[in-house]
Order: C-alpha cells, then sequence, then structure tokens
C-alpha cells in the first residue's frame, strides 16, 4: 500500500537555522526503502542495510526536490542521531554541493557541528566545495577556522581548497600567507595559486609562480598548465605561448585532460592573435566538444575574421555539438565585425527559440553594438528598453557611439542623460555630446557642452572610452 506523508520540518529541532524548512511529499519510493518499519515497533535501525540504501538513494539523486524528500526522511526516522559517522553526513553534504545548492549543503555542515560530530578528512573538502560557489570571504574564514580546531588545516585537500578560496575571492594576503608557511607544499597548493592568480586577472604574477615552480623540481600537470595558458593568453604574449606548449606536451595528464589542456592552446594562440596555429590544434585533435568549437569561433570573431567565425559555427552544428550561450557570443560578435545586421538577427532567435539559451547582458550588448554601428538606432534603444535588466554603461555607451558616427542629435541627448545618471562623474559623454553638436554645426550647444565641463571642473580624459 503506498504511504504518503506531508511534512512541514522546521529544522532547527534538527540544529539547522530557523529559516531554513523543508516541506515536501513522501512518496511510496521512499516507504519502500524502510523494509523493517512494522506496526508493532514502528521504525528499525539495527540493520546496516537499511541505512546503506539511504546513502546510495542519496548519491543517485538527480534534483533537489528529490534529495529534500529523502532527506527529510532522514530526519524524520532521526536516522543522524543513531548514525553518528561522519560519513553520512559527507554524503548529504556532497549531494546538495553536486546538485549546485551551496546553502543547503552549507546548513547541513553546521547541523552536523551542532550535533556533536566532527568532520573528518573528507568533510571539509566537500564543504569547500560549496563555499567556493558562494564566494564569501567571511565563510571561507570561518571553516577555515574550524579546520585548525580540528587539526585539518594541513591537509593537503584542505590546504589547497583554502588557498584557492582565498585567492578568488581576492584575499591574496592569506592565499599567500598559507602558501608560504606550508610545511611541504604540494603540487594541489601551487595550482591553486596560480589559478586563483589567472583568474583573478592577475596574469604576470601568475607566470611568475610558474616559472618558481619550475625552479622547484615539481612538475608541473594538466590542471597546471590550463591555469597558465590561461594566463599566457592575457598578456597576449606569443613568446611565452610557444614556450609554453612545450611545457603543456610534457606535462602529466589525465584521463580526458588532453582534451582540456588542448582547447587550453586554442583559447591561448587566438587571444595571442595567431589564428592559424589554433587551427592547426584543433584540426589534430581527435575528439572536440563545445569549447573546443567555442574557442575558435570565438577567436575569429575578436580579431575579426567573420566568414571563419561564421563557417565554423556551421560546421560545429553539422557536428550534432550543441552551441552554449558564450558560442552564441562569439558567434554575435562577429556579427558585429562585419556588420551583417540580418545574420545577426537570426542567430540571435535561433539562440533563443531553436536552442532555448535565455539571452543575457552580453548577447543583448552584441545587438545594440550591432544595430548602432549600422545606424539602426530606434532598433538599438528599443532592444535596450526590452531587455529584462536594467543597460549598464557599456550597452548604452554603444548607441551613444552609434549617435555620435551618425550625428542623432535627438537620440544622443537621450542616451546622454541615461549615461550621466549612470556615471556622472564620468566626462566622456559631455566630449561625445560636443562632437555630436559640432557635427551638426550646432556651436552654441558645443559651447555650453564646454562652460558644463569647465564648471564641473572636468577634463578630457586622454584616450577614454564609452565602451564602443
Amino acid at each position: 500500500m503506498t504511504l504518503t506523508h506531508t511534512l512541514g520540518i522546521n529544522l532547527w529541532r534538527h540544529q539547522i537555522p530557523k529559516y531554513f524548512t523543508i516541506s515536501c511529499h513522501l512518496n511510496h519510493s521512499l516507504t519502500a526503502l524502510d523494509p523493517f518499519r512494522n506496526a508493532s515497533n514502528g521504525y528499525s535501525y539495527t540493520s546496516q542495510d537499511w541505512v546503506k540504501a539511504i546513502s546510495t538513494h542519496i548519491t543517485n539523486c538527480t534534483n533537489i526536490q528529490q534529495l529534500n524528500e529523502i532527506y527529510a526522511h532522514v530526519i524524520r526516522v532521526h536516522m543522524l542521531e543513531r548514525q553518528r559517522a561522519p560519513f553520512y553526513w559527507n554524503t548529504i553534504i556532497r549531494a546538495y554541493t553536486r546538485l549546485s545548492s551551496p546553502s543547503k549543503a552549507l546548513y547541513v555542515s553546521i547541523a552536523m557541528s551542532r550535533a556533536g560530530v566532527h568532520p573528518d578528512t573528507y568533510t571539509l573538502p566537500v564543504i569547500l566545495q560549496s563555499v567556493s560557489q558562494k564566494n564569501e570571504i567571511s565563510i571561507v574564514r570561518q571553516f577555515h577556522s574550524v579546520a585548525t580546531k580540528h587539526g585539518l588545516d594541513t591537509n593537503k585537500f584542505c590546504e589547497s581548497g583554502f588557498i584557492s578560496l582565498y585567492s578568488k575571492a581576492g584575499d591574496f594576503n592569506n592565499a599567500r600567507k598559507l602558501f608560504d608557511e606550508s610545511p611541504e607544499r604540494n603540487l594541489g597548493s601551487w595550482n591553486a595559486v596560480i589559478g586563483g592568480l589567472s583568474q583573478s586577472g592577475r596574469a604576470r604574477e601568475a607566470v611568475d609562480m610558474f616559472l618558481e615552480l619550475k625552479r622547484s623540481g615539481l612538475a608541473p600537470d594538466d590542471v597546471t598548465m590550463v591555469s597558465i595558458t590561461s594566463a599566457c593568453g592575457s598578456l597576449g604574449d606569443f613568446n611565452l605561448a610557444l614556450q609554453l606548449h612545450k611545457c603543456v606536451l610534457q606535462a602529466k595528464t589525465l584521463e580526458k585532460s588532453e582534451l582540456l589542456m588542448l582547447n587550453s592552446l586554442i583559447d591561448m594562440y587566438g587571444k595571442c592573435g595567431r589564428m592559424d596555429l589554433a587551427h592547426i590544434i584543433f584540426s589534430r585533435m581527435q575528439e572536440r566538444n563545445v569549447c573546443s568549437w567555442t574557442s575558435m569561433i570565438v577567436g575569429y570573431a575578436t580579431h575579426g575574421h567573420v566568414n571563419e567565425a561564421l563557417e565554423c559555427f556551421r560546421a560545429m552544428r553539422e557536428t550534432r555539438v550543441r552551441p552554449n550561450g558564450v558560442t552564441f557570443i562569439g558567434v554575435l560578435s562577429a556579427c558585429v565585425h562585419g556588420g551583417v545586421v540580418e545574420e545577426g538577427r537570426y542567430y540571435f532567435n535561433m539562440m533563443k527559440n531553436e536552442y532555448g539559451i535565455k539571452p543575457c547582458v552580453e548577447h543583448y550588448g552584441c545587438m545594440v553594438d550591432l544595430f548602432s554601428r549600422c545606424g539602426l538606432l530606434d532598433e538599438a534603444r528599443e532592444m535596450v528598453e526590452a531587455m529584462p535588466m536594467e543597460g549598464n554603461v557599456v550597452i548604452w555607451g554603444s548607441l551613444m557611439g552609434g549617435c555620435e558616427k551618425y550625428g542623432n542629435v535627438k537620440m544622443g541627448e537621450f542616451v546622454g542623460k541615461k549615461l550621466m545618471e549612470l556615471e556622472p562623474w564620468n566626462d566622456g559623454v559631455y566630449v561625445v555630446m560636443s562632437n555630436i553638436y559640432a557635427s551638426n554645426g550646432l556651436w552654441e550647444d558645443v559651447g555650453k557642452m564646454r562652460k558644463i565641463m569647465k564648471e564641473r571642473r572636468l577634463a578630457k580624459v586622454p584616450g577614454y572610452s564609452l565602451g564602443v
């Protein structure tokens, strides 16, 4: 007989903050997990088979609702009160982390602590994965204290995890302090520092750290090389890129890591402007994924190779590789460089209607830029005003650039007000409006702009750009 329970469980009584409340339905599938229930004594927990079955179902959960239901069942039958080994808590925390629900994973870790169950060497690395999804420095520091209290801060996985988290949060002082004070620096710690610097835009420091790693005698692996080639791409240093290519070929690789490294090489050469070398690597790859194709498309688009970018996208679709949002940013950027409005509209609609990808601000920005460059200023304005998010200074700046190019005074004044609201301290809009007035022979208005700039004590910033 199917047994359905409707539960509203306040998790304060299970050591979780009051606002985290689960309300869910436990259906026949959960009832079937408990073969030891009987009318006389309710639930029996003497058999490890039932506990293992619950753990297996938690591990195999495919969505949050399903996991919430099983976790509610676990709480209801007091499983964690009877099975106090960290393993069972770790299983639940790992499941929430895997399903991209970091807040709930952290709440379970709080419950674990308040229940008096100490974390083990497996607990904190899993928790740190959740913390990385939250990316809040205060949480990183709190769990660092927990690790220190339980003597887990020197665990190699915990150490590299904290270095990586501090780096991603921009706290390089703590990241470097942890690294420098490490009694035995393993490759994971080096990778955490290099990766953090690379992802935070500190490419030159990442390269310096890589050279220090090489001097230490440790051999870089695939993770190292993906981070450092990304840093090299940011620098656009072609000579360095050639040297790193040799290091990539020598790096220790794991299963499927070759694809990751080859993709990073394509991206690196693309950012260095050598699409010929990127294409050689791409053409020799036995396996290609969406990142492989996207790196080629974005590389071509960035350097104005419009036909090559669009042809690459066509070939990608023929191979049945599904594009993602970044792929379409590359495609739309190519349309902007080529000034091909109809193609831009076609791909923008394809993204939404055929692939179900919700446009983000970068996609809208490409379309506004495309319309503005081609003189379709009214259409560009309509696009900005129809966006589900507020237009930023880059998007409005693109439209302002179109107004300047085509000398549209009315639209320029409208957009100028928007930009002044967003950045009242910025003199760029006054300079552009002055140019628009001058192109139409409106010298009186040019004088007004200059007077405003003088009164505000604004001076033209050399090389200033509105993002167009």
